[in-house]
């Protein structure tokens, strides 16, 4: 799927109860670069907003408190992250959940995601792992970012869809947090 493109989760597999979201990269020689990145979800009110300081998971927080989004620590595939997602248990007032990655601070400090040959993100479906969508090569629009919004999924009525972002911040994970109200 192209940057902005969005499909209907739900409606091309009824009865979708979970999903696992993953993200992969290719650092290619920068090793440094590839053990800093970081993945991070964020589940948003209707206003786009963190639900709270606990609705941001990543390394240090790898789920949200009722469960239904969580990190996972082992990685099954290909992918470099995964993230599972209980469609049926995230609460009412979650109207997206957005899936970034960015670069931590320390020593990777002078890298940026332009440095990256390959980035996306893709969707399965939890109860057999076949993959629904996948992403165009989203390391080819990043040049200085050190952060980038990679896909979303998101209500529409009763409907879950997930839409590819690729939207970077060259500075990086504070301007991610700042547009969707995160307190680091």
């Amino acid at each position: 799927m192209k940057r902005g493109a969005n499909v209907a989760l739900t409606r091309e597999v009824p009865g979708l109860a979970g999903i696992v979201v993953g993200v992969f990269w290719d650092a290619a020689s920068e090793a440094v670069l590839a053990q800093n990145l970081v993945t991070a979800t964020i589940l948003c009110d209707s206003a786009n907003r963190a639900l709270s300081d606990e609705h941001f998971v990543y390394f240090n927080q790898l789920s949200c408190p009722d469960m239904s989004v969580r990190q996972l620590e082992e990685v099954l595939g290909a992918d470099d992250e995964q993230i599972e997602v209980d469609l049926d248990r995230v609460p009412a007032e979650i109207s997206r959940i957005v899936v970034a990655l960015y670069i931590n601070a320390g020593p990777a400090r002078r890298r940026t995601l332009g440095q990256l040959k390959k980035c996306g993100i893709r969707v399965m479906n939890l109860a057999d792992n076949r993959e629904l969508v996948r992403s165009e090569n989203l390391a080819r629009w990043l040049t200085d970012e050190t952060a980038v919004a990679l896909g979303e999924v998101y209500r529409r009525d009763t409907e879950w869809k997930f839409k590819v972002i690729g939207e970077g911040y060259a500075n990086g994970i504070t301007g991610l947090a700042a547009d969707y109200a995160v307190n680091l």
